[in-house]
């Protein structure tokens, strides 16, 4: 860490090993808050998003009070961004479409619709209230179906574009979706399951859930852990080179973790078919929840409140449309389209906690109603192979061609 003096006080500068130790210690803080703090649990807010947000908070107070300010070095965040979504891709596979079988696959239409409209919401209202429509941008898809993570990324991207504040609106608006998403899924369900009178069929028990959606552990060891790494770091490369590829050759704006995604779908569904490698889940999601804990952790310590001044209003009108969307499109399109029996009420919760939050949110709201009323297997199958990649095959050229028609 390096002090000196500038026009607002003291600055107090961190480089890249600094500026992960403080981001670091404000993932704990978020995860002390959140055993103190019990009813945080209920609206699935990551511990990175509550430490972060306090930091940035008071990085807000001093800068305001004329005390000083602090630079963090941000260099690390996008290798840990891009681990994380090359987890996520290697995740997928046709074999998990085939599993999933009809209902998937509508649930997964209906989840490509929502992407599309959220953005469409964004955009408009943001060319109304007369802010920068890739703002709008941010304030859509991008932070509601796809949570901090996506936010972190795309908002980076808009903000080499340019567009001052990109990156704490879009951060700013998936914690608001992240709180409006467990506000909104489990009394929407419960709703509709006393006004219909529905009934689960063929009830198992949690742990029967798991087991069916696959859910099992390998023992790690120093072996498999360097093999996942060695992997993850080739399928990384390769990914990024694509994107730098498109990037460079077509002029588009695109974030490295894209085509690193994308080449860890392929190789994993080439994995399956000539079994080059073992893949442990459960290594891979270890890995996966801490690269994003990581990234988080940086993206909101680094994060300027004070951009936020002059677009709350307008955040506010755009965030508020995404609420009443996704409660009309889910209530009266998505229960309907899914079957309108118990299922389809679950899955109403799960998609308003993955459409407005992430595929945690999903789980908490789906398990709230299923603690109450029993649990099915379908929604715990489908909701979160949709809301944890699937999804992502709309809501990637979605965003990309609404970022790059308004650059």
């Amino acid at each position: 860490m390096n002090f000196s003096f500038d026009q607002l006080g003291a600055l107090f500068s961190f480089d890249m090993v600094g500026t992960v130790a403080i981001g670091l210690i404000s993932l704990y803080i978020g995860q002390k808050l959140k055993e103190k703090l019990t009813f945080l649990d209920r609206f699935g807010i990551p511990a990175a998003v509550l430490g972060g947000l306090l930091f940035a908070t008071f990085h807000l107070v001093i800068r305001m009070a004329g005390v000083g300010s602090i630079s963090y070095d941000t260099t690390f965040q996008t290798p840990f961004m891009v681990v994380f979504f090359t987890t996520i891709g290697l995740g997928s596979s046709i074999a998990g479409l085939k599993k999933g079988g009809k209902l998937l696959i509508i649930f997964w239409l209906l989840s490509g619709f929502m992407t599309f409209m959220q953005t469409v919401i964004g955009v408009s209202l943001a060319k109304v209230t007369g802010i920068n429509p890739l703002l709008g941008v941010m304030a859509g898809s991008v932070s509601m179906s796809g949570g901090h993570g996506s936010a972190g990324a795309f908002g980076q991207t808009i903000e080499e574009l340019g567009v001052h504040g990109g990156l704490t609106v879009a951060l700013s608006a998936a914690t608001f979706g992240l709180i409006a998403g467990g506000l909104l899924g489990s009394p929407l369900a419960i709703h509709l399951i006393k006004k219909f009178k529905l009934k689960p069929k063929d009830v198992v028990n949690k742990d029967e859930v798991e087991k069916k959606s696959g859910t099992h552990h390998q023992e790690i060891t120093l072996h498999s852990m360097m093999s996942h790494v060695t992997m993850l770091a080739v399928v990384m490369t390769i990914g990024i080179s694509v994107s730098s590829f498109l990037k460079g050759k077509f002029g588009i704006a695109l974030p490295s973790y894209v085509g690193a995604m994308f080449c860890a779908i392929i190789f994993n569904n080439l994995n399956i078919k000539f079994k080059w490698m073992n893949l442990d889940r459960n290594l891979l999601n270890i890995i996966g929840e801490t690269s994003l804990n990581i990234f988080l952790s940086m993206a909101l310590i680094s994060l300027k409140l004070w951009e936020l001044a002059a677009l709350a209003v307008p955040l506010l009108i755009i965030l508020g449309a995404q609420v009443l969307f996704m409660w009309a499109y889910t209530r009266f399109i998505v229960f309907k389209a899914m079957g309108g029996d118990y299922d389809a009420a679950v899955m109403v919760s799960g998609m308003c906690g993955s459409g407005l939050g992430a595929t945690t949110n999903a789980m908490i709201n789906m398990g709230e109603v299923s603690n109450k009323y029993g649990y099915t297997v379908n929604p715990y199958l489908i909701v979160p192979l949709t809301g944890a990649f699937l999804i992502d095959m709309f809501q990637m050229p979605v965003i990309l061609t609404a970022i790059n028609m308004f650059k």
